[in-house]
């Protein structure tokens, strides 16, 4: 690692109407903010020359054959020689000249520092409609909320970072998407974040650009979410199973009416599959924080892994085991009650109020038995 203290960063494919203003920019923020740095390009594989504009134009051009925009900055990543990157698209739509708004915050301490464009300006023409009032605030909320994160513009484009600590997150993600995974990769591992206003001007290009705004708005949504199991699942799968227990509690003793409706066996049935289902959301809810974090996807969670402490396999194998017995219980009431009437026929409401939270105890103690099972399988290397 040289002592340069910053890399400029540009994704390339097919730029060559916007690369050469690109770099002649980034040459001329260095030099008139004194500042020791290089302009990489990092080029996925273009076919319009964009290789030799970028090295005409004193760039250094990494070539990268896997595609995709993540692929592309991740290896200009590696081979940046700067203490800091500071990344942008190569369509002359962001300013490299507001390069001195975001040193000041490395500077300072910060590891991940974000452009704003909504607390900056966004030109007229520069942002979508769809994009500039649906997208771009929608998934940054959600983002927020899942993460805890004081960023309100995921998707800009424009950052800087501190090379060592973003390339410590070992960060996957090939496609656009790549923009959501470092934001929530950096709050996940505790790296100091902020962001600056910037200016988003119209894409320089004559061709449309790459990004393919349903398509890749549901590859960051997707990923939002997958890296978040507390909101996909754990919290989806407690209120599922509580409105189940409640509902099933209150329709148990026999028929509720509520104004001009009422409710009976059919509204327990559907109540106790709230139950079953909210139980299997919660089993996803913890394997998926488990196998997440003997993968390297999500950092440990100690207040999790405390829970491991009270709720191991044998503590899951006597749950179960209640369950089973407590199904076994209601079952043989059934019978007795079944063998007063003589075996004949019974009361179908009557009946049902027993035999379905029978089965529902007999399902849900074989989910928490085998359940056990599968969790302690998942975290065996835990300790």
């Amino acid at each position: 690692m040289s002592d340069l203290t910053v890399t400029i960063l540009m994704p390339c494919l097919n730029e060559a109407e916007t690369l050469a203003f690109c770099v002649r920019q980034a040459v001329t923020a260095l030099r008139d903010n004194n500042v020791a740095g290089e302009v990489v390009v990092a080029d996925n594989g273009s076919t319009d020359g964009s290789q030799k504009i970028a090295t005409d134009e004193g760039a250094h051009v990494v070539n990268v054959p896997t595609r995709g925009y993540g692929a592309a900055l991740i290896a200009g990543i590696e081979a940046a020689r700067g203490r800091y990157v500071l990344m942008a698209d190569a369509d002359a739509s962001y300013h490299f000249e507001h390069l001195p708004r975001f040193l000041p915050k490395l500077d300072e301490g910060y590891d991940l520092v974000m452009g704003n464009r909504f607390s900056g300006s966004i030109e007229p023409g520069a942002m979508p409609p769809l994009h500039r009032y649906l997208g771009n605030p929608v998934l940054s909320s959600i983002g927020r909320i899942f993460f805890r994160i004081p960023v309100r513009d995921f998707h800009c484009g424009l950052r800087a970072f501190r090379r060592d600590p973003i390339l410590a997150l070992n960060l996957r993600t090939t496609g656009m998407e790549f923009a959501s995974e470092m934001v929530v990769k950096s709050s996940l591992a505790g790296l100091r974040m902020t962001e600056v206003p910037t200016t988003l001007s119209p894409d320089g290009r004559s061709r449309p650009p790459h990004l393919r705004s349903w398509r890749d708005g549901w590859r960051h949504l997707r990923f939002l979410l997958l890296f978040s199991p507390r909101w996909l699942f754990l919290i989806p799968g407690v209120v599922t199973f509580f409105v189940g227990v409640l509902l099933s509690l209150w329709l148990i003793p026999g028929p509720q009416t509520v104004g001009r409706w009422t409710f009976d066996v059919d509204t327990l049935t559907y109540a106790l599959g709230l139950v079953l289902i909210g139980a299997h959301i919660s089993v996803f809810a913890v394997s998926a924080r488990v196998f997440g974090t003997q993968e390297g996807f999500l950092p440990p969670n100690p207040k999790f892994e405390r829970i491991f402490n009270y709720i191991n396999l044998e503590v899951g194998l006597l749950f179960g085991t209640a369950l089973l017995l407590l199904g076994i219980g209601i079952l043989g009431y059934a019978l007795h009650i079944w063998h007063g009437a003589g075996f004949g026929n019974l009361s179908p409401q009557r009946m049902l109020r027993l035999t379905l939270p029978s089965a529902t105890c007999f399902m849900l103690g074989v989910e928490a038995i085998f359940g056990s099972f599968f969790l302690s399988l998942l975290g065996m290397n835990r300790r």
